[in-house]
């Protein structure tokens, strides 16, 4: 394949809309908003000489930002990690773009961090998965746990606490609840676990039910972590759940995909969907809502708009049902939906090769910045440097795209994540197999991979 020169500088005018191919709602015409730059500021690699990825970022309240991600190395960028087993690796950064420090957690096995988030002591919450019983991890029930640990604002683990059963219990999403504790959820493997997995109180339909794969998994664990309540919502075939969010009425919206057709689905569109669930405080299925087409569907993350609705990003390989365009193999595709869960608007955004969306966030002016790959050399995409950049794109409360940006060299770079910080710049993470054009270094196979664009 071509190397492609990236642009540094890329700025969206008149000129350049004939490039912007985007999709608008059914029912909607919306004009682009081609006021805004964005350049890239700098890119970086940090790893060693196996695999390294970030899979989470956040502002931090000192105006810096951490990342949390997993390291297989025990040389180069990483310190203190004894075997080349999986741990979880927390970097934190100040406003300067300064590594303030670094650690890694974990034990003698496969141990790997999913999610950050900053809680209201100044401190922070990381969950994955581990199927580790040594090291920072006390027990392990069998193949891969959740394994959430709280720590204090220096990376030290004040408590760390695993839940799951025989199978593979994979921790996807934190957040902190607005009683103080927090919500984690992921995939259960209900299977394995022999139906367990539901709290003793709670009656539903699914208890005890034979699943075939994994289920969505919620668990409300309070400050201490211990838990509240667990409970597992599906069918019987594979639903995974990638992110979550707290909803004004203190119960939560768990979002991912299900190619089930049973059970608690009962609106399935054509293999994978995305799936939203909306659950009570306590956990009880409130609504259950499918989206996509015939083709995958799958969703990744949801954020809050300041107009009270939500939306949701991931990808569609449909053109068809509620997937109004299909620029090509996989596009990003983003819904946004009212909190009943009625379709809002639907936007298709890509080229025609794989497009993809990992995480969503809203910056300041209310707009929202989206994450993910492209392989794609048009549509929406100008510039492509090899088999699959990251990307970043910014779009209005109503879906127009105000900027898209590629960062990556000729093998593949992903970005998993992103936010804007206080100053307005943003930092995207993910992983980098490059070592040419816009990422200068490899240190061996994946790196994780930091940029910044303002």
């Amino acid at each position: 394949m071509l190397t492609y020169l990236k642009k540094h500088i890329f700025t969206l005018s008149f000129v350049s809309i004939s490039f912007l191919v985007f999709n608008c709602s059914k029912n909607d015409d919306i004009k682009k908003d081609t006021s805004e730059t964005i350049e890239i500021d700098f890119v970086k690699s940090l790893g060693g000489s196996k695999n390294e990825i970030a899979q989470s970022v956040i502002k931090t309240s000192d105006g810096g930002y951490a990342i949390l991600g997993y390291t297989q190395s025990m040389d180069g960028d990483i310190t203190n990690k004894s075997n080349e087993s999986f741990d979880y690796w927390l970097l934190k950064y100040n406003t300067d773009d300064v590594l303030q420090w670094q650690k890694t957690y974990g034990g003698s096995d496969d141990d790997r961090g999913n999610s950050i988030i900053q809680t209201t002591d100044g401190g922070y919450a990381i969950l994955g998965f581990s199927k580790s019983s040594d090291g920072n991890v006390t027990t392990n029930n069998g193949a891969h746990d959740f394994w959430v640990s709280k720590l204090d604002a220096s990376g030290t683990i004040l408590w760390e606490k695993n839940y799951g059963f025989l199978g593979a219990d994979i921790g996807n999403a934190i957040i902190q609840t607005n009683d103080g504790g927090f919500l984690l959820t992921g995939v259960i493997d209900v299977s394995a676990s022999n139906g367990e997995g539901n709290s003793k109180n709670i009656s539903s339909k699914t208890t005890k039910v034979q699943h075939a794969g994994g289920d969505y998994w919620a668990i409300k664990i309070d400050a201490l972590g211990e838990k509240q309540w667990s409970r597992y919502y599906g069918g019987t075939f594979t639903d995974t759940p990638y992110d979550v969010i707290q909803t004004e009425d203190s119960g939560y919206i768990l979002v991912g995909s299900s190619d089930s057709a049973d059970v608690d689905i009962n609106n399935n569109k054509g293999t994978y969907d995305f799936w939203i669930v909306k659950i009570s405080e306590t956990g009880t299925l409130i609504w259950e809502k499918s989206f996509g087409g015939s083709q995958t569907d799958e969703a990744r993350a949801i954020v809050k708009s300041n107009d009270g609705n939500y939306i949701i990003v991931g990808d569609t390989r449909s053109n068809d049902l509620d997937v109004s365009i299909n620029h090509g193999a996989a596009d990003l595709w983003a819904i946004k939906i009212s909190p009943t869960g009625h379709l809002i608007w639907e936007k298709s955004f890509g080229g025609n090769s794989f497009d993809v969306a990992r995480s969503i966030s809203k910056t300041q002016n209310g707009d929202f910045i989206i994450s993910g790959s492209s392989r794609s050399l048009d549509g929406d995409l100008t510039n492509n440097n090899g088999q699959n950049d990251a990307w970043v794109i910014k779009i209005d409360t109503q879906g127009a795209l105000k900027w898209q940006k590629t960062i990556g060299g000729s093998q593949i770079d992903f970005a998993y994540d992103v936010v804007e910080l206080d100053n307005k710049s943003i930092i995207a993470v993910g992983e980098t197999s490059s070592a040419d054009s816009d990422v200068k270094d490899n240190k061996g196979f994946s790196d994780l991979l930091i940029f910044k664009l303002k």
